[in-house]
Parts: structure tokens; C-alpha cells; sequence
């Protein structure tokens, strides 16, 4: 028996940057796909993934995807993966070009937003983000207590 739609929509979340919304302003995201080599699969299907200092960078047509660090399988064998590797991130040559081109010419960054599961295949959400300022990360923190206050005053109204 086929699965629901609404179950095969649902992705599976294996790992998540939580700091590139407090640090970045996400401008647009895509989905790309990441080369990975033997145990590395097995790895970030475990959750042994850090995203926190990880950035993606254009060189010579291709997406490489730097600084993500995956924790060696610990069931693995001497062919284990190198953890702080430089992975290929497997997008169309027009979103390359496109990223590339927001990169040079807005000083833009490309930051990994989460990697997740699409239909069994291990995806990345990239992010194109611009850098806040100290006082835009104020204001934001400011902007979620007012809401967050504003939730509570209606919450205890309603009782």
C-alpha cells in the first residue's frame, strides 16, 4: 500500500543550523543535492553533522560545500571518511551561475540552512543570505519578545 501524500511531503530533518538565522538574513533558498563517499551517508543519517561553521563556495563551475563537519562512523573501517572534507554539491549549472553571480556582485554568502531527507536521498537547503549588523540582531531579538509578549497577553485574555 502506497504512502499518504501528506507523509511522503514531510522530509526528515537530520541536521539544522539554528545560528544562520540570528546571523544572516536569508534572502532565498535552494536544494542541493551532496556527494558524499562510503560511511558519510550512514554518518548524517545518525546525526553526527555540525552545520555552525559551514559555508559554501563557487570555484572553477562547481558548488563545494566547506567546513561541515561529519563525525566518522564509528561502525566504519579503515576506509572511513576524512570529517572536515570539501563536498561537492550537486546543482543545476544555471544555479550555480546564478549564486555565483549574487556572490561577486552583492557580496552575498552562501550559508547551510539544514540537511535533510527527500524521498531517501540526503538533500542540503542552501541559504543566500546577507550578513546582519550587532543592532539588526537586536532588533530582531526585540521583534520576537514583543511577539512572543503579545502571544501571552492574548493567551491569558482568552481564558
Amino acid at each position: 500500500m502506497p504512502a499518504a501524500p501528506e507523509a511522503a511531503a514531510r522530509d526528515t530533518v537530520l541536521a539544522r543550523n539554528r545560528q544562520a538565522t540570528h546571523e544572516y538574513s536569508i534572502l532565498e533558498t535552494f536544494e542541493a543535492g551532496i556527494e558524499l563517499h562510503g560511511t558519510e551517508v550512514k554518518a548524517i543519517r545518525g546525526g553526527r553533522t555540525h552545520l555552525r561553521e559551514g559555508y559554501v563556495r563557487v570555484e572553477g563551475g562547481e558548488a563545494w560545500l566547506h567546513g561541515v563537519h561529519v563525525q566518522p562512523y564509528e561502525q566504519g573501517n579503515v576506509h572511513n571518511h576524512e570529517p572536515e572534507r570539501r563536498r561537492r554539491l550537486l546543482l543545476h549549472k544555471r544555479e550555480i551561475e546564478y549564486l555565483d553571480g549574487k556572490v561577486r556582485q552583492q557580496g552575498l554568502t552562501l550559508v547551510p540552512m539544514k540537511i535533510y531527507l527527500r524521498h531517501n536521498r540526503i538533500k542540503l537547503e542552501i541559504g543566500l543570505a546577507r550578513g546582519k549588523k550587532l543592532w539588526d540582531k537586536r532588533q530582531a531579538i526585540a521583534e520576537r519578545d514583543a511577539r512572543r509578549d503579545a502571544a501571552r497577553v492574548t493567551r491569558t485574555a482568552m481564558r
